[in-house]
């Protein structure tokens, strides 16, 4: 799996950091999204799919 996120499109809601926490973080100080895994491994695959789906802004692309 390989993730790119938008950091253009995020709104800085952090669903993605609840979903998947060891993938995915915020700016201090504007709530972007930070990509801190561009490769997960296997055993966070359906953690970031679910990061994906609950994006509000879809800033989140899977390529699997």
């Amino acid at each position: 799996m390989r993730v790119t996120v938008d950091q253009d499109k995020c709104v800085g809601s952090g669903q993605c950091v609840l979903a998947a926490e060891r993938v995915f973080d915020q700016r201090d100080e504007d709530g972007i999204v930070v990509l801190l895994d561009a490769e997960p491994s296997a055993d966070q695959h359906d953690d970031v799919r679910q990061a994906a789906l609950v994006c509000p802004a879809l800033a989140i692309e899977l390529a699997e």
